[in-house]
């Protein structure tokens, strides 16, 4: 875990790469769900420029190894998106830290992120039926997670995979093993948090963005899962990029918000 969490604060350099610029505005710290007495929050991404009909949306997650980070390593992504002409809303969501907030805490979080997302569409200028999720290592697992969801109130529509596992199944190194036993507990709780377990026909489209060059989660997941998507007839696509689990390069950069852009445009801009 140590190094998913090294990972996530290099990946805070994208941030700064897509800065917030031009036509764009954000709003910061809104509340969209209060758990245990706790409020959890997202930053909201808008174009500036008024709009007549509602806009697709993207929920952007997080990565830091489930254990840290938080939304703001999603603003440089949000900015970008919401000058692009989608609405963005970067979300926290609970931390498995001393032995709190165990797993499903997470995906539970952004499911109702989801529905919040939904239920104040109207004040966003958001299209309900046209949410996607994007998100980044861990970010990313949550992310597919959604995109598999049987409940159509916190089932987005598309789905951006950057670096992401895929299956909490197979073997690994000691300390990997103690980390998630005692985050995600039984063998069957594990295979349910894995996206590979959980696709069906039913799942939305894939963009699946990895590394080559990648030693904190294995580009072998992310053949794996996008192989099952592929013979489940769910539309997909694998881009490999020539770098590592962050995407250091500025030409990796560069391909990540292309690839990104041009997928959300593709299934959910296309009726706008």
């Amino acid at each position: 875990m140590r190094n998913l969490l090294l990972a996530a604060l290099v990946f805070l350099a994208l941030a700064g790469a897509l800065a917030l610029a031009g036509a764009a505005s954000a709003e910061e710290n809104v509340t969209y769900a209060t758990v245990n007495g706790t409020d959890l929050h997202l930053d909201i991404y808008q174009p500036t420029n008024a709009a007549a009909a509602a806009r697709p949306a993207v929920l952007l997650i997080h990565g830091g190894g489930w254990i840290g980070f938080d939304k703001s390593t999603m603003r440089g992504m949000g900015g970008f998106l919401a000058r692009n002409g989608f609405v963005g809303f970067a979300v926290d969501y609970r931390l498995f830290q001393n032995g709190q907030n165990r797993w499903p805490a997470q995906l539970e979080d952004v499911r109702a992120a989801v529905r919040w997302v939904r239920a104040n569409s109207a004040k966003y200028h958001v299209d309900p039926n046209h949410i996607g999720a994007f998100g980044h290592s861990a970010g990313a697992q949550l992310a597919a997670l959604l995109g598999m969801e049987s409940a159509p109130d916190s089932k987005v529509q598309a789905v951006v995979d950057v670096s992401g596992p895929t299956d909490f199944t197979g073997n690994s190194d000691p300390d990997s093993t103690a980390f998630f036993t005692s985050f995600m507990g039984s063998a069957d709780a594990r295979r349910n948090a894995s996206p590979l377990f959980r696709l069906s026909k039913e799942s939305s489209p894939f963009l699946i963005v990895h590394g080559t060059k990648d030693e904190s989660v294995s580009i072998a997941q992310a053949q794996a899962l996008f192989e099952k998507l592929q013979a489940a007839g769910v539309p997909a696509q694998f881009v490999k990029v020539e770098d590592v689990h962050t995407f250091q390069t500025p030409e990796a950069r560069h391909q990540l918000t292309t690839e990104t852009l041009a997928f959300f445009n593709r299934y959910l801009m296309a009726d706008h």
